[in-house]
């Protein structure tokens, strides 16, 4: 039961090893919109895909070389908190701005947006600092695979 457990905790991607720097890889992966796989996605343009290479350490010395597919793994508590810095930490500062200039400016809404928007720059700021201690908590481990 644990084992079926943890497998739905997994985020898993299919990808190919770019460059290999001791145990830094760099892994190229296809990223598909989620209407990508429509039947109608030619006649559309919501759909889209983007290629993203993406850095992970073998620390499990899994065994790859220079074009070869590979799987990351990740984990959901991964993509929780890559969602809760990306987008509801922002909308938690953007509003508590807008409330506070909202009852310092005496409602001016004009004044208090610009002031909410603005409060953002800093948080990225904070973010794009930090960027190397934050990934940390977000490290994609490597399994190899078979493909035929």
């Amino acid at each position: 039961m644990r084992s079926l457990q943890n497998m739905a905790n997994k985020i898993k991607h299919l990808g190919i090893v770019e460059n290999i720097n001791g145990t830094h890889l760099k892994v190229r992966i296809v990223q598909n919109s989620a209407c990508s796989a429509c039947s109608v996605k030619g006649h559309c343009s919501a759909s889209d895909t983007k290629e993203k290479i993406i850095d992970v350490y073998n620390v499990h010395a899994v065994p790859c070389k220079i074009g070869e597919h590979v799987m990351i793994v990740g984990t959901t508590s991964m993509g929780m908190k890559a969602v809760c810095l990306a987008f509801v930490l922002p909308f938690v500062v953007l509003f508590l701005v807008l409330v506070l200039s909202l009852h310092l400016t005496g409602g001016d809404e004009s004044v208090s947006a610009l002031f909410a928007l603005t409060s953002l720059i800093p948080y990225y700021l904070l973010v794009y600092c930090f960027r190397n201690k934050i990934s940390k908590n977000f490290m994609f481990t490597l399994e190899t695979i078979n493909i035929n």
